[in-house]
């Protein structure tokens, strides 16, 4: 199975948690669990794979929300018993080509 597909089952079971920077950057940006859901169930790609992170690999995930908001999540591998939401946010399009590529 791939990798999204992994991740996707564990979202869908609520197979996951949230690290302190990930609950902090969702107050900041307002970024509900409803959208993070919503993202990485839906139509969600991994545009970076980080297998060699620091604390155990992970990779960064692109959807748009129903209502058209860019959100990147980065999370753990679905190895872990839980998948760990390391970060999100609305990336800035300065920054990225399409949201996918960095500039």
């Amino acid at each position: 199975m791939a990798l999204i597909q992994e991740i996707r089952a564990k979202i869908k079971q609520r197979r996951y948690e949230y690290s302190k920077h990930a609950v902090d950057q969702s107050i900041f940006r307002d970024i509900s669990v409803f959208e993070l859901e919503e993202a990485v169930i839906g139509k969600s790609e991994v545009i970076e794979d980080y297998p060699d992170d620091k604390y155990g690999p992970t990779c960064l995930i692109l959807h748009y929300t129903k209502a058209g908001r860019p959100l990147h999540i980065q999370c753990s591998y679905p190895g872990r018993h839980l998948v760990k939401i390391i970060t999100l946010y609305q990336p800035d399009p300065e920054l990225w080509i399409d949201f996918k590529i960095r500039r």
